[in-house]
């Protein structure tokens, strides 16, 4: 409990072995077309992914906001003839309501419900409009460790109006074994620890041999030499018909959403701030809409939940934040001296973060501050108070866009929310002309515009796009204004730079339009800390004062591009990214889904497009569109490498701050040298090294480190900018 993830490795043998074993239950063939629903840093979606793969049939991989709507999924499943689905069974809940009203028909064969516990009452409005053969509902159980699947249980109409979770029977390759707590087999009926034998148990976890060695003993039932099983931390038993039920956790460990958590890993992290003497974290509400909430012992109340939060922020994937958090003198205990659950009060009001309390204004807010109430679960909401830090989701944010189209008539996009995410904000969005996409494409884009301090203007890399900064917003004053530069012919118009020289001065003049005169504060990543060190020293000789200069990650010298373009191929991104601990920020899912589908159709070049993936969210683009956008980077990416091979720095007279990605992106390339910059700066280079590749220098975590960095300079400016007022 330490807070990382672990890695399970697994054979391709063990998912080959997967198919074979359950070949006969379902017979996929050439003539079906999968989709692919989950991210692929979710177990399941190897089942996805090589299930349409190894019986030749389609795979369709719609993009991030595709999934989160269930109108726009349900439209592309009916479109595209899909015949597979695989779902949790929480993400399949919205979609049974919506089908329901649809006059579209779909061509579903299979349903196949996994990743959390289901609940069959949920299936209800299900089988009251649909057979219960056509298409055919299945629940199967599994743990990553035994390679995605280890039972099969058909789900029947008249399963809707039980209580237990049923998971039917296992999968023929494998053993299922229910053992009481000294390891010996319980009795038929008698509930106990579920542990899996057989060919699909994984060779265990990546560089953890004392944690192998726990959750993996020695199978004592089996006949076969050194064979092993995995214990769960599942609790099941037995029916008289041999098929097996579900009943929940018998240790720390929880599903939210499809995501395993391990709430030792959370209390761990919240116990390393200074504030804390004790921690529990449980898990509140239904297994479809469970939250997490953290009890704290400290001494300080006021802003507790924000600071806890801030604190997490850049420690935990946002899934593994506790939706509230409840200060507590002591936490309570059993007479035995165990800690007594029952005795944890419901969170109040003041244990979510909260801007403070300033009441909805007009019908609108009124409106959509009651529908928060109901379901959030919270007693009131303000019209500054954030959807995500009162305990929403991904999921919630889906009911929420069709709550408000049914109350206020408003067709909400999914990225408003993450744009808009108070109520305040929100009715200014609902109100404006969607101009986004003319804008989002635009040389000058607002990442955030209000503030009365010092903008920070950041430029591009190589493929031409600023989405990626957006990234910073929540590290970085909420009143500083921070623009994007971006490169000319993304949108299909505008003539391409001739030289880094010729770009910056283009830019000077983009800036000049929010901010005539310094001093000017300029972050660029890679490429694009080129170009901000060339406005910098352009900005100088027109006798302008540049007070911070940033560059992530940027070399001196560019030469042979072409060749480290191939050399950094489709499948090391792959394999790069398949490697990632998977996190509910819609950013990173984004990233992983369009990555796979961009790695099964081969159709584009993978080197520093993730600036696109991450946020196309954002962008509200269908997936044509933002295939559309990848195909303009390209150009623009292109000639931005030409000119990246022809430059040559200008001396910069003042100082520089440096962010340097210290791991190598591929065995025995070199990392960026910093001192290469000597000869072209004549101040002070300050260098801070980020643990991370050049191009994962955009992802949440790292971001949140360059942002702690930054903070501290921009606030320095801030003040020399207040004192010289």
């Amino acid at each position: 409990s330490t807070g990382k993830p672990k890695g399970v490795m697994v054979e391709h043998a063990q998912v080959t072995r997967l198919f074979d074993a359950t070949a006969d239950w379902y017979h996929f063939n050439e003539t079906d077309t999968w989709m692919m629903t989950h991210s692929f840093s979710f177990d399941v979606s190897v089942w996805e992914l090589w299930g349409a793969l190894r019986h030749g049939g389609r795979l369709i991989i719609p993009c991030h906001h595709t999934i989160q709507s269930p109108e726009d999924l349900y439209r592309l499943i009916c479109e595209e003839g899909v015949t597979v689905l695989n779902m949790t069974p929480s993400a399949f809940k919205p979609l049974i309501m919506y089908q329901a009203e649809s006059e579209q028909c779909d061509q579903l064969r299979y349903i196949i419900l996994a990743g959390e516990a289901l609940e069959p009452a949920i299936l209800k409005p299900w089988y009251a409009t649909r057979s219960e053969d056509s298409p055919q509902i299945v629940n199967m159980y599994g743990t990553t460790e035994t390679t995605v699947h280890a039972s099969y249980r058909v789900i029947k109409a008249h399963d809707s109006l039980q209580v237990l979770s049923p998971i039917g029977v296992r999968i023929p390759d494998l053993t299922t074994y229910i053992l009481d707590t000294q390891g010996r087999p319980a009795p038929l009926g008698v509930i106990g620890e579920l542990c899996i034998g057989g060919a699909g148990v994984s060779r265990g976890y990546l560089n953890r041999a004392e944690l192998t060695s726990e959750r993996f003993p020695l199978d004592s039932f089996s006949e076969t030499k050194g064979a092993r099983m995995y214990k769960t931390g599942d609790l099941a038993r037995y029916l008289p018909d041999g098929n097996l039920v579900f009943l929940g956790r018998n240790d720390h460990q929880i599903k939210i959403r499809g995501f395993r958590i391990e709430l030792g890993e959370i209390e761990a992290r919240i116990a390393e701030h200074p504030w804390v003497r004790g921690i529990t974290v449980v898990a509140l509400g239904s297994d479809s809409d469970k939250r997490l909430v953290a009890y704290v012992v400290a001494d300080y109340a006021d802003q507790l939940a924000q600071s806890m939060r801030d604190h997490l922020t850049s420690l935990l994937p946002e899934y593994m934040i506790p939706a509230a958090f409840v200060r507590l003198d002591a936490l309570p205990l059993t007479p035995n001296g165990k800690l007594d659950r029952h005795a944890l009060p419901e969170p109040e009001k003041d244990a979510f973060a909260s801007q403070g309390y300033e009441a909805p204004q007009g019908e609108i807010e009124t409106v959509l501050a009651s529908i928060w109430t109901d379901l959030l679960k919270v007693e009131r909401v303000g019209r500054h108070d954030n959807f995500f830090m009162l305990g929403g989701h991904s999921l919630l944010a889906v009911k929420l866009m069709g709550l408000v189209r049914f109350s206020l008539g408003f067709e909400m996009k999914l990225r408003t929310l993450f744009e808009a995410p108070t109520i305040a904000q929100l009715v200014v969005k609902l109100s404006e002309v969607d101009d986004t996409q003319e804008d989002i494409l635009g040389v000058l884009m607002p990442l955030r515009p209000q503030g009365n301090r010092l903008p920070l203007f950041c430029i591009h890399a190589l493929l031409g796009l600023s989405w990626s900064f957006t990234g910073l917003l929540k590290h970085l004053h909420k009143d500083q204004p921070i623009y994007g530069l971006q490169a000319r012919g993304l949108n299909g118009g505008g003539q391409l730079a001739e030289s880094i020289d010729d770009m910056a001065k283009d830019y000077i003049g983009q800036i000049r339009r929010i901010q005539p005169h310094g001093p000017y504060q300029l972050l660029g990543w890679s490429f694009g800390g080129n170009v901000a060190h060339s406005m910098a020293a352009q900005l100088e000789k027109l006798g302008e004062r540049v007070s911070l200069l940033a560059l992530m990650d940027t070399t001196t010298e560019y030469s042979n591009l072409e060749e480290e373009d191939e050399k950094y191929s489709t499948e090391t991104h792959y394999h790069e990214q398949s490697s990632r601990p998977g996190k509910e920020l819609v950013g990173d899912e984004i990233e992983l889904l369009e990555n796979v589908e961009r790695i099964v159709r081969n159709n584009l070049d993978l080197i520093n497009q993730s600036t696109l993936s991450v946020h196309a969210d954002i962008s509200g683009f269908t997936l044509e569109e933002s295939k559309t956008v990848l195909r303009l980077g390209q150009h623009v990416r292109k000639n931005n490498m030409r000119l990246a091979e022809q430059y040559s720095p200008s001396v910069y007279t003042g100082d520089m701050l440096f962010f340097n990605a210290t791991v190598p992106a591929l065995e025995n390339m070199p990392i960026i040298d910093p001192q290469r910059w000597e000869p072209f700066v004549a101040g002070k280079i300050d260098v801070h090294e980020v643990k991370c590749t050049h191009i994962e220098m955009d992802r949440p975590e790292h971001l949140a480190v360059i942002g702690r960095v930054l903070i501290s300079k921009l606030e320095e400016s801030y003040q020399r900018q207040r004192s010289n007022i």
